[in-house]
């Protein structure tokens, strides 16, 4: 249980030069001891943040210590938990976080607990970034076009934040059109140093996506990590920190003109994500590369999807004041909206006539985009090659028309004069690029950009949205739904548990991401969660995709395992979201023959390879399992933030020894699975071996991977959601 703060002797006053104080901090120098010089000023954040919130049950002095002897744990595989000041969210993680306090709130009332204590108890910054889709471009009305489209297709998800942002205190809830998260975060949100009821304490966040660690440039120590971790954190809470021929040609007819596309050929090329957007000196030498382009007479070929979504409206104002903008404009490159886009994999629709030829020919399209993610199906179902690159190059790929191409030695066009011309004839100078960022980012940009930012725009502030703590959730709805977590919960934990004989749902190799369990994207027409929406009478046009709709469970557990490109051991070779049902050897899809299972009785666990849950983080990876009736995963090896995320929906996760895996112990995924575990959670210790028996007489041993007694806690509980609930209502 927690203690009193045992380093209430270091707090420190900072006095005012004119007398008086700021306020009180936590000295490092005055705990006396020479390590604490030696350590990197990121390990000096941790040590802060573990001393301040040292309760010798989440927080331990022995923590402190390990973080104090960084110089001779680092090396080591040691994990020490970290409170971080605030929260950082955008629309697809941040519309389920809600909906989880929404629903945790009910259950406090329904358990006579006082609803009111589920707030946010460090303060939470939710952008919303994530659902401008690039419908319009190569327009100049494409950012006022996609904002109405945005509106139209998000009005019941963003009246829902709208209404959490009046509901819950410490939120604060940036609408859409503001610009991209990350950029947003570092150009305005990012304290520096806090300064709560006279604690003075540093800056420090973790956002729910791995583009958090921008804010380091400002000296903020910022984490990525998945949703369920930001909520635990939220409600205050820590985590862990551990250490063919390709000469093939298609012709096709576009809006009349004769057209032609080979393997590798370019369809979408968009300048995109906070990473890059963020950067003056990759913006505005992308507009270099296109002002030289357009003055030597090269175009992009129309039938490329060319869009700039920057992530904030300064990169508008600089882009302007140069005159700059115009040339990226000639090339198609308008600017759509402001927000994460293609990134995100809302990439919008390519030209019907460019997907026929893709798809009748099977052809290897390529998109190039300066994103951070290019994971299979995410960019777009069309793209099969995918490539990360710096706006001035997305630019030069959009001219060349496709990725085989070697600057050094091809050309990537024809000028007006009749001219090969070169990549070397486009590319600016450093020099260049200098002299343009110098006169043409100022420092008025930025403020006149942030002080209207939380007044909205006019679409926002028209939204009409219901007042209360409580919501009041509509059951016809296709984008809130009221989630199951807490149904039939009592004060009494359920307590630790096994698996008894559970069929495997899955067989995976290595290399399982998060977009493979949970994907982001659109919505296929034959999915069950396509199925789930046209009985409720909505049109295929309005799906929208599988990130905007994350505050309904119904759609994301039918979402889960539903990758284009998932690829499932049982199948033999074949590639899509299918499954066997082990007693009937029917071939389903993975959602109905979970469904099946669970209609039978049945648990289910998943047989994993190598990094299973890489990629980004993402919340539904680990609640989608969950609602599946999956009760365990068995992998060689796990992505951090997921093992996390498992833990904390009440999902064992297990290791194969090392040098051992599913192929090695003879397993097919046929045999039905036992995991043996105590029925009290103080007979489990962290990391320990559990044999798994098979019903073919099989058996091995695995690792246990909940790795802290806090993890134990939350598996005793349920899950993590449940323990907060509970101790709150104890409190």
């Amino acid at each position: 249980m927690a203690a009193a703060n045992p380093f209430q002797k270091i707090l420190t006053a900072l006095e005012k030069p004119d007398g008086g104080e700021f306020g009180k901090y936590y000295s490092l120098p005055a705990l006396n001891d020479p390590r604490i010089e030696k350590l990197p000023f990121s390990i000096k954040i941790l040590l802060e943040s573990a001393i301040r919130n040292c309760d010798e049950f989440q927080v331990k002095s022995n923590d402190v210590e390990k973080i104090i002897d960084w110089e001779n744990t680092s090396p080591k595989q040691v994990e020490i938990p970290f409170k971080p000041a605030r929260v950082l969210l955008q629309d697809f993680t941040g519309v389920p976080a809600v909906v989880d306090l929404a629903c945790m709130r009910d259950a406090m009332n329904n358990l006579k607990g006082d609803s009111n204590k589920i707030n946010p108890l460090v303060p939470v910054d939710l952008v919303i970034d994530h659902s401008v889709q690039v419908d319009v471009a190569r327009s100049e009305n494409a950012v006022q076009a996609n904002m109405e489209f945005e509106f139209q297709r998000n009005k019941e998800r963003f009246g829902f934040l709208k209404w959490g942002s009046d509901a819950f205190h410490n939120m604060l809830v940036v609408p859409p059109g503001s610009g991209i998260v990350h950029q947003v975060n570092l150009e305005y949100l990012g304290r520096v140093v806090f300064n709560t009821d006279g604690l003075l304490y540093p800056d420090s966040v973790v956002g729910t996506d791995s583009h958090t660690t921008m804010i380091d440039g400002l000296g903020v120590a910022g984490w990525g990590v998945g949703g369920i971790e930001a909520e635990a954190t939220m409600l205050g809470q820590g985590f862990a920190v551990p250490k063919e021929s390709q000469s093939k040609v298609v012709e096709f007819n576009f809006h009349g003109t004769p057209a032609q596309l080979r393997h590798g050929d370019v369809v979408i090329a968009a300048i995109t994500s906070c990473t890059n957007t963020s950067n003056p000196s990759v913006m505005l030498g992308a507009a270099l590369v296109a002002k030289k382009a357009f003055e030597l007479g090269l175009e992009v070929k129309p039938w490329i999807k060319t869009s700039l979504a920057p992530g904030s409206g300064v990169v508008t104002k600089y882009l302007q004041k140069s005159g700059l903008q115009k040339y990226l404009n000639q090339l198609g490159f308008h600017i759509v909206g402001y927000g994460c886009t293609t990134c995100i994999g809302n990439s919008g629709d390519i030209d019907d006539a460019v997907a026929a030829a893709i798809t009748e020919n099977d052809l290897v399209a390529a998109a190039v985009l300066s994103g951070n993610r290019n994971f299979e199906g995410r960019v777009h179902p069309l793209t099969r090659a995918n490539y990360l690159a710096s706006p001035p190059l997305v630019v030069a790929y959009a001219l060349a028309g496709t990725v085989d191409i070697d600057f050094e030695k091809e050309p990537i066009g024809v000028g007006k004069d009749g001219k090969k011309i070169f990549f070397r004839d486009i590319w600016p100078s450093n020099e260049e690029v200098a002299t343009v960022v110098q006169s043409n980012v100022l420092p008025h940009m930025f403020m006149a950009t942030y002080e209207a930012i939380t007044k909205g725009n006019p679409m926002w502030n028209q939204l009409s949205v219901p007042s209360g703590t409580l919501y009041a959730w509509d059951p016809k709805s296709t984008y809130i739904h009221e989630p199951p977590y807490f149904k039939d919960m009592t004060m009494s934990p359920p307590g630790a548990h096994g698996v008894k004989n559970a069929y495997c749902l899955l067989n995976f190799g290595d290399s399982i991401t998060t977009d493979h369990i949970s994907p982001a994207g659109s919505i296929h027409k034959d999915s069950p969660a396509a199925k789930y929406l046209l009985e409720r009478g909505v049109d295929r046009r309005d799906f929208n995709s599988y990130g905007s709709r994350r505050g309904n469970d119904e759609i994301m557990a039918r979402g889960t395992f539903a990758n284009i490109r998932l690829v499932n051991k049982f199948l033999k070779g074949e590639v899509g979201p299918k499954t066997i049902h082990i007693p009937t050897g029917e071939k389903l899809s993975v959602f109905d023959a979970a469904m099946r299972y669970k209609s039978e009785g049945h648990d289910t666990i998943i047989l994993a390879g190598a990094e299973y849950g890489s990629g980004s983080s993402r919340d539904w990876a680990a609640k989608g399992p969950m609602l599946l009736g999956v009760k365990a995963v068995i992998s060689k090896s796990f992505e951090r933030i997921h093992r996390s995320n498992l833990v904390g929906m009440g999902i064992i996760p297990l290791c194969f020894k090392t040098g051992e895996d599913a192929d090695s112990l003879g397993l097919t995924g046929e045999e039905r699975y036992t995991i043996n575990l105590p029925s009290t959670v103080s007979e489990i210790r962290p990391g320990q071996d559990v044999t798994v028996v098979t019903d073919n007489g099989k058996s091995f041993v695995c690792t246990l991977r909940f790795d802290t007694e806090v993890e134990l806690a939350y598996f005793d509980h349920g899950g993590i959601l449940q323990y907060v609930i509970r101790n709150l209502i104890k409190s």
